[in-house]
């Protein structure tokens, strides 16, 4: 089944840009309470995802760096400790199981690059999960 079904598409995605601050990024994953959110740059192109991690992880290696100062650095300046892959739309559901397993979502792009939405670990999982359900029921018979 082709990954398009899944998609959540770009404009109901909360994303971020490298430009953006510290304190953006920890008050959209605050309103939205996502753990990640993916990074765009100008172009609309997926360059990484955010995580809380990677925010207190600079908050606690950089002097003086405080939540009071956190919107005069900029993203571009955090340290991303994980690379996110990303898949084509014309991607199958089963080459996003591997992914799910260490990503809370996977990063979809067109065939130039440009970040089109993400599919979320849950569809993916709930995908699996009737997919079994259906296996088991025709094992079983009428």
């Amino acid at each position: 089944m082709n990954i398009a079904f899944f998609l959540l598409p770009k404009n109901e995605v909360a994303f971020l840009t490298p430009n953006s601050t510290m304190r953006q990024a920890l008050e959209r994953m605050e309103y939205h309470r996502y753990t990640a959110v993916p990074l765009l740059d100008e172009e609309g192109r997926y360059v990484g995802t955010i995580t809380e991690g990677d925010l207190l992880w600079k908050l606690k290696n950089t002097d003086g760096l405080n939540f009071e100062n956190t919107h005069k650095t900029s993203l571009k300046d955090v340290p991303l400790r994980v690379n996110n892959q990303t898949v084509r739309i014309d991607a199958q559901i089963e080459d996003l199981i591997p992914l799910v397993t260490m990503q809370n979502f996977v990063p979809v792009v067109d065939d130039k690059g440009v970040f089109i939405g993400i599919v979320r670990r849950r569809e993916v999982i709930e995908y699996c999960a009737n997919m079994l359900l259906e296996y088991r029921n025709e094992i079983k018979g009428p």
